[in-house]
């Protein structure tokens, strides 16, 4: 038995080890340039590539609140890796703030899309990795892979222990929650819009978008809770609907 479940677990392995190179290069990081700032890349997340190659997915939460037009600084998503990596410009097609989710149109020719999988058809306990940009452009263009399994199917509303803790935001996933899946792997600010992928067939099950954090969002990378959450990929549909990616 404890053979036959030593080459499963290898058999897997190496199924997404072949699966990375080909995500990675639909995986991009999402975030601002300013000419004036130093360093002019700001890094605030993660997204990825779908439809036609030049529409990326990610978190409506990382994107800027505003543009600082009289600085010039402009949306941007950061295509390729390491040294052969690329500042392009993007625009905001569409967001569904509710579902947390964006969709970005860049410039430039198109990168590798990644499918879509069906996300009613996932299970707890199911294993699933996502790539991303953990904390940033710390470790340069980078794209580093976690791999985890689905935990729990729950719904998004977290109980608080006081009232006044209730925003505006929170209200309104109370009154109309919505499920998501609980990843028992390590996930953290940067890997916001990484997506949630099949390790062997690469389709996108759903988007990372939250990290439970124990104590401080300083003392996270110190002490990381191992517990993330991702939207499961349904809740984007009406979003590419809106944007001419889905029927």
């Amino acid at each position: 038995m404890a053979v036959l479940l030593g080459l499963v677990l290898g058999s897997a392995r190496a199924e997404l080890a072949d699966r990375i190179p080909e995500v990675k290069a639909s995986v991009v990081g999402v975030g601002t340039v300013t000419p004036t700032r130093q360093p002019s890349a700001e890094l605030r997340g993660t997204g990825f590539v779908i439809g036609d190659g030049t529409l990326v997915l990610t978190n409506a939460h990382v994107l800027p609140g505003s543009l600082d037009e009289e600085r010039r600084e402009q949306l941007a998503v950061f295509a390729g890796e390491g040294k052969d990596g690329e500042v392009r410009r993007a625009r905001e097609v569409a967001t569904d703030p509710k579902h947390d989710l964006a969709l970005l149109e860049m410039e430039g020719r198109s990168l590798p899309a990644l499918p879509l999988g069906d996300s009613d058809r996932v299970r707890e306990g199911d294993v699933y990795a996502f790539t991303g940009f953990p904390i940033g452009m710390v470790l340069g263009l980078h794209p580093v892979t976690h791999r985890g399994i689905v935990s729990a199917i729950t719904p998004i509303a977290t109980p608080l222990n006081r009232a006044q803790d209730l925003e505006p935001a929170t209200v309104q996933r109370l009154d109309e929650p919505y499920e998501v899946f609980q990843l028992d792997a390590t996930a953290y600010p940067g890997n916001s819009g990484s997506p949630l992928y099949h390790p062997e067939k690469g389709e996108v099950v759903g988007v990372v978008n939250r990290v439970f954090i124990k104590e401080t969002k300083e003392a996270i990378l110190e002490k990381p809770s191992g517990i993330s959450y991702a939207v499961p990929i349904k809740y984007a549909m009406p979003l590419l609907r809106r944007g001419g990616v889905a029927e």
